[in-house]
């Protein structure tokens, strides 16, 4: 007992500064969830580091803390169907005070906020249950306002739970719709409902501080962010395609983590013993580690017990699926192994088009993101994945097929690894600058391809949209400086910024890192198997980066050569819609020399695509799906009429399917009958093909206008 005391009151002088002002109020009616030590402490050195570091110095003041405190009131409530004006009256007392909470590591004011939120949630969500056998008329012309944003905080309580009758009604309706049978409509309610409750109820500190760290990073940038110790492990697998653990999806169903998909060949679906539709009951580390009931738990905390390094072991207490809630369930044992997330790397399609009697035959690259697994290559791996290497070794393969030319598609890469985009770059061009990165100091760096090899000569597009962002910037507009291939598609994203990730663990003192564990007990609000880390990580804006020609792609993103219409609304999604995000500039350009000049050719292209497009229903249909996502994006209510709700959703429906069909037909297959199953990887995808079209035209305008000499390799 003596020795615990001496090592709080060591930990008091260490975190005198994080100490919080005033005890947490309590929240009657939430869960009254509370900040621990080692959230303190993350919100002080990520305040810190912020304003010491990042790219965009912003001081931590009251107006910061103001845009803060609205954009965390927008993530607990972003449609004001929960908090009372009352309520919002009483947080305006932390309006000017978040950004002193967060440079002394106080997390109380913000907690206090979501606890109040939570039991404004929780009532309404009871409110409804208590509602569902209530009888509706559904011959009145009500109408239920779903979208509420952009109106006032609601006044009373009488005034909520108008909007809250509604809105059972509402969904009772949609179920009306799908089934008559109004018991078992009400019974299915419920349990939507319940759910809901259970899922609120499941939300730990975690969530909570995450929800306030995006809201408080965001104002400083859109693309400064921390992550959880849950979030950053999720964040590095993405990154690198793989994880560590047993090889399977997991979801929360009635309380139970169950198995929805087995990677093939990973851990689980090698043990023979665990399938689809099985239930996790307990999680046990090692061969000898006691057992944990996940029964009930938060679906992230299941996940942080289950996944571990490769090569320990887990054992799992499996409730078969088709086995009673009382049965005994069986113990398997794992190894866990490194699982590649083989559907989230580059792939590769073949497409042939006619030219004068002629087949030309075009090769697809679809590029999800700008990959690696640094791990794997800093182990000295040699059959480790990373975009380069993969597109390399497709690129090889096309060759091998005689491909005529090569479309990269990049339509919704959001980036990644700036290093991926140099190296890949490298792949089309013989050497030279291919991104200009300028530091905190305005010194710049010019990142160059000095492989004077190149994977692939011939003639190339790359197709883009709207969130083709960073990465995927870097090398389109790369190759669009150079002259090297042609940019098809919508204006990209406009992220023109470079972010550093930083493992808080190495940053926070180890010292103070071991007394909060001993304080705190090792904190069982952070539940892991040994692949998370204790404090999260923090990806800072550290530099913003530049074209070869020196314009920044912040905001302006890459204009594309030929322009697509864009399904995705460009005054919604985009740096440009970000009030955080940085502004536009220009620096010197750098000192590179074209490999070809596409100019004299893109006017021919367009007209040749403009007169396609002009005869071509499959354009016409897309124009009218942007024109219809336009209206049904534009849309803040809707009818609580039967009659009339039911005829617009037939009418939409009709419609749909009548179009669907309409595209099928004109891109040469057969219309389907009401009912009738799509075929499996059936390619709808107009704008791919009108991107191998173009570059099919390109072939024959003039096939030497971006030809260079290539290097042959072994």
């Amino acid at each position: 007992m003596l020795k615990k005391l001496c090592v709080v009151l060591v930990l008091g002088a260490a975190l005198a500064c994080h100490a919080t002002p005033a005890k947490p109020m309590k929240v009657v009616g939430s869960n009254d969830l509370q900040p621990d030590l080692r959230q303190n402490i993350v919100a002080k050195e990520v305040a810190g580091l912020i304003s010491r570091y990042n790219y965009k110095k912003v001081d931590l003041n009251d107006s910061l803390s103001e845009v803060v405190y609205n954009r965390y009131l927008k993530k607990l409530d972003e449609d004001h169907n929960y908090l009372l004006a009352s309520d919002i009256q009483d947080f305006d007392k932390y309006k000017d005070v978040l950004d002193d909470d967060m440079k002394s590591g106080n997390l109380n004011d913000v907690f206090y906020m979501f606890n109040v939120f939570q039991k404004r949630y929780l009532d309404r969500i009871k409110f409804s249950i208590a509602h569902i056998d209530d009888k509706f008329d559904f011959t009145t012309n009500d109408t239920f306002t779903f979208d509420r944003e952009n109106l006032p905080w609601i006044a009373s309580q009488a005034e909520m739970d108008d909007l809250w009758t509604k809105h059972v009604k509402y969904d009772l309706l949609n179920l009306k719709l799908a089934t008559p049978d109004m018991a078992k409509n009400r019974e299915t309610l419920k349990k939507r409902y319940q759910s809901l409750l259970s899922q609120s109820n499941k939300l730990s500190n975690q969530e909570v501080f995450q929800y306030y760290m995006d809201a408080f990073t965001e104002a400083i940038d859109p693309h400064t962010n921390y992550f959880n110790p849950f979030n950053a492990a999720q964040f590095n697998m993405e990154m690198s395609r793989s994880l560590e653990g047993i090889g399977a999806t997991l979801q929360s169903v009635n309380e139970y983590v169950t198995i929805q998909t087995l990677v093939h060949g990973g851990p689980a679906d090698k043990s023979h013993q665990i399938n689809a539709k099985d239930r996790i009951i307990g999680v046990a580390q090692g061969k000898d580690g006691e057992f944990q009931n996940i029964v009930g738990w938060n679906i992230n905390n299941a996940i942080g017990l289950i996944r571990g390094p490769k090569g320990t072991t887990v054992k799992l207490q499996i409730l078969p699926g088709e086995a009673a809630v009382g049965s005994k369930p069986k113990v398997v044992e794992i190894v866990r192994e490194k699982i590649v997330l083989e559907d989230a790397l580059a792939k590769k399609e073949m497409r042939t088009y006619n030219l004068n009697g002629k087949q030309v035959k075009i090769g697809i690259i679809d590029i999800p993101a700008f990959y690696v697994d640094n791990n794997a290559a800093q182990s000295g791996a040699t059959n480790y994945h990373s975009t380069t290497r993969d597109v390399k070794l497709i690129l090889d393969s096309l060759k091998r097929e005689n491909v005529d030319g090569i479309v990269i598609d990049l339509r919704e890469d959001g980036g990644g690894s700036l290093s991926e985009a140099i190296s890949l770059t490298g792949l089309f061009i013989k050497q030279g600058p291919v991104v200009q990165v300028r530091d905190t100091k305005n010194e710049v760096e010019v990142d160059a391809d000095e492989d004077p090899s190149i994977a692939y000569s011939g003639p190339l597009a790359i197709l883009v949209d709207r969130f083709s962002a960073s990465a995927s910037e870097i090398f389109s507009g790369a190759i669009q400086d150079y002259g090297r291939g042609l940019i098809l598609g919508t204006q990209t994203y406009g992220k023109g910024s470079v972010q550093s990730e930083i493992e808080l663990d190495k940053v926070i003192s180890p010292t103070l890192a071991d007394m909060v564990a001993k304080v705190t007990g090792g904190d069982k609000t952070v539940v892991t198997g040994g692949s998370e880390s204790k404090f999260g990580q923090l990806n800072l804006t550290i530099a913003k980066f530049y074209r070869i020609t020196g314009n920044s792609t912040q905001r302006h993103g890459v204009t594309p050569d030929i322009e697509f219409p864009s399904v995705i609304p460009l005054d919604k999604y985009g740096e440009d819609t970000e009030p955080s995000a940085m502004p536009f500039d220009v620096i010197a350009k750098s000192d590179y020399t074209k490999f070809g000049d596409l100019s004299p050719v893109i006017p021919q292209l367009k007209k040749l695509h403009d007169q396609r497009m002009s005869a071509s229903n499959s354009y016409k249909y897309l124009l009218q799906d942007v024109a219809d996502f336009k209206k049904h994006d534009d849309e803040k209510s809707v009818t609580l009429n039967e009659a009339q709700l039911k005829k617009q959703r037939d009418d939409d429906e009709q419609k749909t399917f009548e179009r669907d069909n309409l595209r099928r037909v004109a891109l040469g297959l057969k219309a389907l009958k009401k009912g009738e199953t799509k075929p499996k990887n059936e390619d709808l995808d107009f704008l791919k093909i009108e991107a191998g079209q173009i570059l099919t035209d390109y072939i024959n305008i003039n096939s030497k206008v971006t030809q260079v000499t290539p290097v042959l390799q072994n």
